[in-house]
């Protein structure tokens, strides 16, 4: 229908319909995604155990950072420098941009389309003179979101925004354990290094003494060839030893963005674990860990999705407008006696597609019992992570403290044995068997104390990055 309005009546028209939609907009942030689309019924429940009961939440907690629970200043300053410099996390920014700036393309479709355009045209004939014609015109659409279907797709498109966000939060809460597990593994790799040269030196000690027996006629060939041989496959451990601290290094350089130029230099101890006191409760573990924040938003983008594809058969409203002017002067195009306007709203009921309206229905609920299934899973694995770790704090702390008295009785043991083999009591193989359980319970010392120090590593990721001790807890051990 053509309706003669005048520039000024079709602007008031058009910054009506554009102010109608600015006020039923809802920005990115101004979306908090609910579970509120996703029957309550579908939820998987799983109701859980409390952990063991010498973790059992306690009121008199405290939050810490986790990091410097270690009380090792340069492991603080190893994952700050990682949260500043990894690529990894520095790709995952991008691609929160990315989905934010969808979240607003998404949310741009509650607001009314306008476009402005113009149009000059021109004629040269031979012995007639030029004629000139311009012409402006200014369009607008806006679909009027009656079952809130356009409000679904964005309040979706917000959530999985929210998504990505808690996805970068998980990437930089990984990030900085996998630092932290880094400089374990390079100090460890450092002491067994440092164990290896001390065995090699021990080794050479050893095939002083044959030696010297060999010369005085008190040890055989036998005794000279298995002390060399030994000597030479501590030597050989050495070697491979380096290796794996070159290895440990580099990729703990690779985590803080540097050049694998095997450069960083680790501590001679492991950091301190602290006394671990009472813990988050299972529940509250759902709420800190950003990966069940990741699986609840999409889920709850998949309940909206639901609701989209479902509103899809209902009918829409979309209003188009136009307002156009031409002359054969650009000031014509501003004559508000010349302005032709049009406003055309239509009304469209979808009554066959080939199907495909509820084949994208059943695609959507499949979909959301998807997200319910990984949501469900997600939350399993959370639980049973915290539980290996908390089963870890009680083995690993006995391995640890078996293998400290290992050592010592191999230490003795050794002392023992290389003092009667000097006097002619003992033979070589007690001494080189002694010297070998010396060396190999020292090496599984280490090994026990690092992945000690990697379990509670392990625990604080499992509870979602919070370090909840005991107030009065201050007992170190270890």
């Amino acid at each position: 229908m053509k309706l003669g309005y005048s520039m000024r009546s079709l602007f008031i028209l058009f910054g009506s319909i554009s102010l109608l939609g600015a006020c039923a907009s809802v920005g990115v942030g101004g979306i908090i995604p609910s579970l509120s689309k996703v029957p309550v019924s579908d939820i998987p429940q799983i109701t859980p155990n409390n952990w063991s009961a010498e973790y059992a939440s306690d009121d008199s907690v405290r939050y810490l950072d986790w990091v410097s629970s270690f009380d090792d200043p340069e492991l603080q300053k190893l994952v700050s420098e990682a949260l500043a410099n990894n690529r990894n996390l520095a790709a995952s920014s991008a691609r929160l941009q990315q989905s934010l700036a969808l979240a607003k393309i998404s949310g741009s479709a509650r607001l009314p389309s306008v476009s402005l355009g113009g149009s000059a045209t021109g004629t040269a004939l031979p012995n007639a003179p030029n004629t000139e014609g311009y012409g402006g015109n200014v369009t607008a659409s806006w679909e009027l979101d009656l079952w809130g279907r356009v409000r679904d797709r964005a309040k979706a498109s917000a959530s999985d925004a929210a998504a990505a966000q808690a996805d970068f939060e998980a990437l930089q809460l990984s990030v900085a354990g996998q630092t932290a597990s880094a400089w374990i593994d390079l100090i460890a790799a450092s002491q067994q290094a440092a164990l290896a040269a001390d065995d090699v030196t021990t080794r050479e000690r050893s095939f002083g003494i044959v030696e010297r027996r060999y010369n005085s006629g008190l040890s055989t060939s036998l005794d000279i060839r298995l002390a060399r041989s030994a000597l030479a496959g501590s030597r050989a451990n050495v070697a491979f030893q380096k290796q794996q601290h070159a290895n440990a290094t580099r990729r703990l350089e690779i985590l803080l963005g540097r050049y694998p130029a095997h450069a960083i230099k680790a501590l001679a101890v492991l950091p301190t674990i602290s006394a671990l006191g009472s813990i988050a409760s299972p529940e509250d573990v759902l709420i800190r860990r950003p990966d069940i924040r990741v699986a609840e938003y999409r889920l709850a983008a998949s309940g909206l999705r639901v609701a989209e594809a479902r509103k899809a058969l209902l009918p829409s409203l979309i209003l188009r407008g136009s307002a156009s002017t031409n002359g054969s002067q650009i000031a014509d195009i501003f004559d508000l006696n010349r302005v032709i306007g049009s406003l055309v709203g239509s009304v469209t009921q979808p009554l066959f597609a080939g199907g495909s309206i509820k084949a994208g229905i059943s695609r959507s609920e499949a979909a959301q019992r998807e997200q319910l299934a990984r949501y469900a899973q997600t939350v399993l694995i959370a639980w049973r992570e915290v539980e290996d770790a908390l089963s870890g704090e009680k083995y690993l702390l006995q391995r640890e403290n078996a293998l400290v008295v290992s050592v010592a009785e191999a230490k003795e043991a050794e002392r023992l044995a290389e003092r009667e083999y000097v006097r002619g009591v003992g033979t070589i193989f007690e001494l080189l068997d002694a010297q070998r359980r010396r060396i190999s319970a020292e090496g599984q010392l280490i090994t026990a104390a690092s992945a000690r120090a990697s379990n509670r590593i392990a625990l604080f990721l499992a509870l979602g990055g919070s370090n909840e001790i005991v107030a009065e807890n201050t007992a170190k051990s270890g």
